[in-house]
């Protein structure tokens, strides 16, 4: 099989080759009330003789900083970016980490993969990582669902001032989220069959109890409730099972992207982050100046979330202004269109724009 079909990474340099390819923004990405920018990113570990995913995530990560970390299988890694203020300083950043994990798994003789799933899993050899209690306890607790949580994912942060904050914007832009899920497919395999979906990952993540659209909370003090009435009841054991497709993050000061497929191109990953904050941004403002806002169903947003799973860019989505379906491309092309200014006070419009 070509490796280039599914994003292996044999040759660390090809790891930024679409970064490498597209110049910089003209704008220099010079930000107007910066909101900051994080991104975590998931990766596949594969075998580069059989393209099977390979349980030897540890041994990749040896001697790499503390930005990388192993994740629930040993067959996936995890990276974090640096706290940046621009599309340009995330891009240098996300080339320079995944050169580095590139190379570091070129040493152990295996390849990365940036994307939702891979097409060859033998289950018979993956595991979850060792030593680590809180993983051993998920698999008592959830069985087969965590050993089959082979898939990966990309996590955007966007700094907020507060809980109260996060908690108003995740309900704000919870309708427009299935676009930037359309926008990241890339797991149609499963388990080595072609399940026909752009990504077939979204219903693997979605059967999480706390999976799906951010509940209708009033604000953080009514979020958290929730959260420990959760944790009480006994079918997640912390905060950091809460799995929305939006949230205020548990640890640090932002709110999270979490329904996103992990994505071959740095330069997707840029306009999933850059359309991410301007939704952010315009949610902030819609708060500030007392615009009420109108929530959507979750049962319109989850229909939604399907068309774009199974389509992606290749079909139509679900726009939830007026619940009709649209070529996919005037859905992406109206979003954009209705955050150029947000876009533009960011600094991010001349790069949006060309990706």
């Amino acid at each position: 099989m070509d490796s280039e079909l599914f994003g292996v990474v044999a040759d660390p340099a090809r790891v930024a080759l679409a970064a490498e390819k597209r110049p910089e923004s003209t704008s220099g990405g010079q930000p107007s009330g910066n909101l900051t920018i994080g991104v975590e990113e998931e990766f596949h570990v594969v075998d580069l003789d059989t393209r099977e995913a390979a349980p030897v995530g540890p041994r990749v990560l040896e001697g790499l900083p503390d930005n990388f970390a192993a994740e629930l299988m040993r067959s996936v890694v995890e990276t974090n970016s640096s706290v940046v203020q621009t599309l340009d300083d995330l891009r240098r950043d996300l080339v320079k980490v995944r050169r580095q994990l590139a190379e570091a798994a070129n040493r152990v003789g295996v390849g990365v993969v940036a994307a939702g799933s891979v097409p060859l899993v033998n289950m018979d050899d993956l595991a979850v990582t060792a030593n680590n209690p809180r993983y051993a306890q998920m698999l008592a607790d959830y069985q087969l669902l965590v050993r089959e949580q082979v898939i990966c994912g990309t996590q955007v942060h966007v700094g907020v001032p507060n809980r109260d904050r996060a908690v108003a914007v995740a309900r704000r832009v919870s309708a427009d989220l299935p676009v930037l899920l359309a926008l990241s497919g890339s797991s149609p395999y499963w388990l080595g069959s072609d399940t026909g979906y752009a990504s077939y990952r979204t219903f693997v993540w979605s059967r999480w109890p706390t999976s799906g659209p951010f509940p209708e909370v009033a604000g953080a003090v009514e979020y958290d409730r929730l959260i420990r009435e959760l944790i009480t009841s006994g079918v997640i054991s912390d905060v950091g099972m809460i799995y929305f497709d939006v949230r205020p993050s548990a640890h640090v000061p932002t709110i999270e992207l979490r329904l996103c497929d992990a994505t071959p191109r740095v330069d997707d990953v840029l306009l999933l982050a850059g359309l991410f904050r301007a939704l952010v941004m315009r949610a902030g403002e819609d708060e500030d100046a007392g615009r009420p806002h109108v929530p959507k169903s979750s049962a319109l947003i989850r229909a939604a979330m399907w068309r774009a799973a199974r389509g992606g860019l290749e079909g139509d989505l679900v726009d939830l202004n007026d619940l009709r379906p649209y070529p996919v491309q005037h859905v992406v092309r109206g979003l954009v269109d209705r955050l150029r200014p947000q876009l533009e006070a960011a600094g991010d419009w001349d790069t949006v724009k060309l990706l």
